[in-house]
């Protein structure tokens, strides 16, 4: 039982390093298992399961932070001169109100600072547009800014269309 309850901690801690869509469905199986465990009923298998499950997860998710792209900024933007102060405001508040000038770089140059910092690695950064023609045309320019080919780092999803791939990082949608 002892032995049953330090893997369900190293499990447990082990859960926050998986893919964000992996996370609930990886807590549910530890919490199903710990109820069987404590009505006294095999687990082995379960955890077997768990444990390749949990170690897949994982292994993607060190696979794209190994594969995370190095963005560039082209100097002449606004946003670019800002874009120390626009991260570190990004990593300490959960929501963010950037306004600029038509042309700074908001578009094409946000989705670029929060994949730098990290963000995309575990899960997708949603970037929508309200147009299906801009929401295209926006992920070609920030695939290109990337050297990344359409639909690998970066992916878009209109209507029934879409180029979204397990390894896009950011992902441009119409609302």
């Amino acid at each position: 039982m002892e032995e049953n309850s330090n893997q369900f901690s190293q499990i447990a801690a082990a859960i926050p390093e998986c893919m964000l869509c992996d996370q609930s469905g990886l807590r549910r199986r530890l919490d199903r298992i710990q109820k069987r465990t404590k009505q006294g009923r095999p687990v082995e298998k379960e955890l077997s399961v768990l444990s390749v499950k949990l170690a897949s997860s994982r292994r993607q998710c060190t696979h794209r932070k190994d594969c995370l792209p190095s963005p560039v900024y082209p100097e002449e933007l606004p946003v670019s001169e800002m874009r120390d102060e626009i991260a570190q405001t990004i990593a300490n508040n959960q929501v963010v109100i950037i306004a600029g000038e038509t042309g700074s770089g908001k578009t094409t140059q946000l989705p670029k600072i929060c994949l730098e910092l990290g963000r995309g690695v575990q899960g997708l950064i949603g970037h929508t547009q309200p147009r299906r023609i801009a929401a295209r045309s926006v992920a070609e320019r920030i695939a290109s800014e990337l050297k990344s080919e359409l639909g690998h780092a970066v992916g878009y999803q209109v209507r029934f269309h879409g180029k979204v791939s397990r390894d896009s990082y950011i992902k441009l949608m119409t609302d």
